[in-house]
C-alpha cells in the first residue's frame, strides 16, 4: 500500500528538521559500538567485580567474556499492581538466556510511581519529573558498561518513557521491552464512573466509593482503562520494541511466561556479537516516531504522550512538535473505543483483534511505515501476528483480519471518526492540546465566562459551596512543570462531568495535565508557555469570555487586542510551598524544566536552548 501523502510529508519535514541532531546522535552510537563483548575491554579489577557475586553457572561465563551479557532493568514493586508481576521475570530471563548462549544480570531498578495513588495529593508534583529520574536511573544501571543488550521491564505512566529515554542514551545497545500485561477486567467502567460522580454529589459515601474502586483495581497487572500505562504498551509495540503481540497478554499465564523467555533468546541474537545487530538507536528513527504518533491517534491514547514522545524523540536526536501530531490527526481515523473513550477496556480490545488487527489496518491504509527496523527483525508486517502456545511451544499466527467487536475496534473503512483523538489548539492564550476522542461533538465547542483558580482545592471548594451551577470555563493556572511539576488534575473530572450532565456548558483550560484518563469534558491542557514562564494564560481574569473550539483548533480570550496587550500576568494567589513528601528535592527540576511542547524535560533543557526553544 502506498504511504499516505500526509504521513510521508510529516515524516520528511521531521527528517529535515532533525538532520543535524540525528546525524550527531548516530555518529555517537557508532563510536560506542564495540567488537566482541563489552566486558572484553574491562580491566581485570573491573571484570572481577562484575562476577564476584554470581552463581557457579554464570561466573565462568562472565569471566571468559565470550557470551553476551543481557542487562535487566526493572521497575518491580510489590505495592503497585502493574509492577508486581515483574518479580518473577528475572529468573525466567536468566534461565532462557543460558539456554540461548548468553547470561543475564539484574543491572538495576528504577522507581515506579503510580499516579493513581498520588492523584490529588502533594506527591503528584513528583510524577512527571519521575520520568527523567527513571531515565537517569536507567543510565546509572547501564553505566558499568559491561552489557551487550538491555531488557527493560516496566509498564506504567512515566516508567516506559523514562526507560526508553535512558536506553536511547546507550543507543548502541539492542533493547527490548518486557511488559507484565493487564489485570483481569473488573467493575465495568461505566459503573465505576457513575459511583465517582455520585460520591462527588454526596449521594453515596466513602465506603461505597472504596468498594467500587477495589472492584475496578483488584489484581496484579496494569489498570485496564486506556490511560498512559496501556498507551505505553501500544506505542512500544507499534515502534517495534516489543516482540509481536506482547502488549496485552495477561500476567502470570503460560503465554506471558513464554514471551518473557522468548525476549531473552531474541536479545541474545541481536547483539553486536552476531549478524543480526539491531541497536535501539537504529530502531527509534524518524519513521518509528511517526508510527508512534499514528498509533496514539488511531486509538485515542493518552495526552501525556504529547510530552513523552517529544522527549523520547529528543533522546534519539529527533525533533517533533505538536504540529506533527495535529497534521497527522487530520488524516488518521479513530479505530478504537476504549475507556475513557468508550466503555470497553484493554482486555476487550485485545480480544477483539488487538494490536495485530490495528497494525494491519493502519499498514493497509498506508498510515504506518512498514519498512522500519524492529526487534523482530522483519519490519512492521511481523506485528500483524499474534503469539500462541501450540502444544506448549510459543508460535505466532496471523492476527484476525476482521474485528471481533466493532463497538471496540473497527477497520479503517468504518472508523469511529475520520480524525484522530488529539487536536492542537492555538490562539491568544498560547498553544494547547485537547483529547477529542472522548468528548461528544456537541461538547467540543464552549464559549463561556472564565472562572480563574490557582489550584484544584479552590475549585473543589467553590463546587462544594454550590457556586459552579452555571456555564463557565475553569481556568486553572500555575500548574506547569516549572510551577509545581505539572501534576495531573483528575480530581476535577467528576465535578466537571456532573456539571456537564446537569446541562451546563463547562470546559477546563490549564497549563497542567489531565493525561490518559482525560474524559468527556473538553479540556485544553498543557497550555504553553506556562503561566510561571510569562504565558498569556496568566493574563486571564474571571469574567473574560473564553472560546475553546475543539473542532477548529481555537483557544482564545475574547478580549480586545489593545486591552490584552496592556494586561500583565497576574501572580499566583496561593502559597506554593514545595516542602514535604520530597518535593523540596526537586527544586532543581522545577527550575530547569522545559516547556510542555518541548517535552517538559529537565536534564536536556540546555540542549534545547542551544537549538532554540521553539523546535518548530
Amino acid at each position: 500500500m502506498t504511504l499516505h501523502p500526509t504521513v510521508a510529508a510529516v515524516t520528511d519535514r521531521i527528517r529535515l528538521r532533525s538532520a543535524p541532531t540525528r546525524v550527531a546522535y548516530l555518529a555517537r552510537l557508532e563510536r560506542a559500538r564495540t567488537n566482541g563483548t563489552v566486558r572484553q575491554g574491562r580491566s581485570c579489577t573491573n571484570l572481577a567485580h562484575t562476577f564476584a557475586a554470581s552463581d557457579s553457572n554464570d561466573k565462568p561465563i562472565l569471566r571468559e567474556a565470550r557470551w553476551p551479557n543481557l542487562a535487566i532493568v526493572s521497575s518491580y514493586s510489590d505495592m503497585l499492581s502493574a509492577h508486581q508481576p515483574l518479580e518473577r521475570f528475572p529468573a525466567l530471563i536468566k534461565r532462557a538466556a543460558r539456554e540461548a548462549g548468553a547470561v543475564a544480570q539484574f543491572a538495576g531498578g528504577v522507581p515506579a510511581m503510580c499516579d493513581g495513588v498520588t492523584q490529588g495529593q502533594p506527591g503528584m508534583e513528583l510524577s512527571l519529573f519521575s520520568r527523567d529520574v527513571i531515565a537517569m536511573a536507567t543510565a546509572v544501571a547501564l553505566s558499568h558498561n559491561v552489557f551487550d543488550a538491555v531488557l527493560c521491564l516496566g509498564a506504567c505512566d512515566k516508567i516506559v518513557p523514562g526507560l526508553l529515554i535512558g536506553a536511547l542514551h546507550f543507543g548502541h545497545l539492542p533493547t527490548i521491552f518486557v511488559p507484565g500485561g493487564p489485570m483481569p477486567s473488573g467493575l465495568p467502567n461505566a459503573e465505576k464512573a457513575k459511583i465517582r460522580q455520585l460520591y462527588t454529589r454526596g449521594q453515596v459515601g466513602r465506603d461505597a466509593l472504596l468498594e467500587a474502586e477495589s472492584k475496578a483495581y483488584h489484581a496484579p497487572g496494569t489498570c485496564t482503562f486506556y490511560g498512559t500505562a496501556n498507551s505505553n504498551q501500544m506505542l512500544i509495540e507499534v515502534m517495534g520494541l516489543h516482540l509481536p503481540g506482547t502488549a496485552f497478554v495477561p500476567p502470570n499465564t503460560p503465554l506471558r511466561d513464554a514471551l518473557t523467555q522468548a525476549v531473552a533468546r531474541r536479545a541474545a541474537r541481536i547483539t553486536a556479537l552476531g549478524d543480526e545487530y539491531l541497536p535501539v538507536g537504529w530502531i527509534v528513527g524518524e519513521r518509528a516516531m511517526v508510527n508512534a504518533i499514528v498509533g496514539l491517534l488511531a486509538t485515542g491514547g493518552s495526552t501525556n504522550h504529547t510530552l513523552h514522545l517529544v522527549a523520547i524523540a529528543h533522546a534519539a536526536g529527533i525533533a517533533i512538535n505538536w504540529d506533527d501530531f495535529s497534521d497527522l490527526s487530520a488524516v488518521v481515523p479513530l479505530l478504537a473505543r476504549i475507556y475513557p473513550n468508550g466503555q470497553a477496556d484493554v482486555n476487550h480490545f485485545h480480544a477483539a483483534g488487538g494490536m495485530g488487527f490495528l497494525i494491519g489496518e493502519l499498514l493497509d491504509a498506508g498510515l504506518l511505515h512498514g519498512d522500519v527496523l524492529t526487534v523482530a527483525g522483519e519490519g512492521l508486517a511481523r506485528y500483524r501476528e499474534e503469539p500462541v502456545l501450540d502444544n506448549g511451544v510459543l508460535a505466532w499466527r496471523p492476527a484476525p483480519t476482521q474485528s471481533g467487536d466493532e463497538s471496540v475496534l473497527r477497520p479503517t473503512t468504518r472508523p469511529f471518526g475520520p480524525e484522530g483523538g488529539l487536536k492542537l489548539l492555538s490562539g491568544n492564550l498560547g498553544r494547547a492540546v485537547i483529547k477529542t476522542s472522548a468528548v461528544k461533538p456537541e461538547h467540543r465547542v464552549v464559549e463561556a465566562p472564565a472562572l480563574v483558580f490557582d489550584n484544584p482545592e479552590t475549585f473543589m471548594a467553590a463546587f462544594d459551596r454550590g457556586e459552579l451551577q452555571r456555564d463557565f470555563v475553569a481556568v486553572l493556572r500555575y500548574q506547569g512543570p516549572r510551577a509545581n511539576g505539572m501534576p495531573e488534575l483528575h480530581t476535577l473530572t467528576p465535578p466537571l462531568g456532573a456539571l456537564q450532565d446537569a446541562g451546563f456548558k463547562v470546559a477546563l483550560v490549564t497549563d497542567g495535565r489531565m493525561s490518559g484518563a482525560s474524559g468527556k469534558v473538553p479540556a485544553a491542557i498543557h497550555v504553553t508557555p506556562e503561566c510561571l514562564a510569562g504565558g498569556p494564560l496568566a493574563r486571564v481574569r474571571s469574567g473574560d469570555m473564553i472560546r475553546l473550539d475543539g473542532e477548529h483548533g481555537v483557544l482564545e480570550a475574547r478580549v480586545s487586542a489593545s486591552e490584552w496587550a496592556e494586561r500583565q500576568p497576574e501572580p499566583v494567589n496561593v502559597s506554593n510551598d514545595h516542602h514535604g513528601l520530597g518535593r523540596e528535592l526537586f527544586a532543581v527540576f522545577r527550575a530547569n524544566a522545559a516547556g510542555a511542547e518541548q517535552g517538559a524535560m529537565v536534564f536536556a533543557r540546555s540542549e534545547i536552548r542551544a537549538q532554540g526553544d521553539d523546535v518548530r
